[in-house]
């Protein structure tokens, strides 16, 4: 017996609220769309698409590599931290220095 493809019916009755945000439309219709995956693979006429798809989510190469990303995210983000410090760090030995020509009664700077 071949499968028939099924329409997800949803409940007219219940109001659906405006969206304020691209964000939230967007989160929205990935929630739609993974009810309707779910309901495919339960009524087997999922797509081979859709199965390849959840089947990749499941492998531990995957995991691996959502872990990876996730290393090279906080490297990024500690890279950009200590940047910022030497940066202000620079910003304050600029200021000592200022401070301490100003005491000798340097007019003009030299360079260093």
């Amino acid at each position: 017996m071949a499968y028939t493809k099924k329409k997800l019916t949803t409940n007219t009755s219940e109001p659906i609220a405006p969206l304020t945000s691209p964000e939230a439309t967007e989160a929205r219709m990935c929630g739609l769309a993974i009810s309707l995956a779910e309901q495919q693979l339960r009524d087997g006429t999922a797509s081979s698409q859709v199965i390849t798809h959840y089947l990749k989510l499941a492998t531990g190469k995957y995991q691996e590599e959502i872990e990876r990303l996730k290393r090279e995210n906080e490297l990024l983000s500690a890279k950009t931290n200590a940047l910022q410090a030497q940066q202000k760090s620079d910003e304050q030995i600029q200021q000592v220095l200022d401070a301490l020509r100003s005491y000798s009664g340097e007019t003009e700077y030299e360079d260093l």
